[in-house]
């Protein structure tokens, strides 16, 4: 359905490092990279970081997030881990969601910027 989504940052270096870092466990990297956007995807970038003067500001009752697929349980661990070592704010311990379903292990995290990420791997 989405060919991409783009999300305004504050501070494009700092975003960069932190994508860099999570969405490596999940076998996304930065596949464009400018002084005021980076692009993101195993392919073709799905995930665009533009550098802007007014992002949007964080509302956790929004229901904006934005949920990545995991090949396995251990790279959605290593995702969480990854975001709250770089400034990204536990909201939600890697574990089995079984109001979910019983096979939906997710992690959830917000990013420095104040969105609100997922890692999900239904195995």
């Amino acid at each position: 359905m989405f060919d991409h989504v783009s999300i305004g940052v504050s501070d494009i270096k700092r975003a960069g490092k932190f994508y860099d870092a999570v969405l490596k466990p999940l076998d996304v990297t930065r596949l464009s990279d400018g002084d005021t956007s980076l692009g993101y995807g195993e392919k073709s970038a799905g995930l665009w970081l533009l550098a802007v003067g007014t992002p949007p500001k964080p509302d956790m009752e929004s229901g904006l997030h934005f949920c990545f697929q995991a090949k396995s349980r251990a790279a959605v661990d290593a995702f969480h881990a990854a975001a709250l070592k770089l400034g990204g704010k536990d909201n939600g311990k890697p574990g089995v969601r079984a109001d979910y379903n019983p096979k939906y292990y997710a992690a959830f995290v917000v990013d420095p910027d104040g969105y609100r990420i997922e890692a999900y791997c239904g195995k």
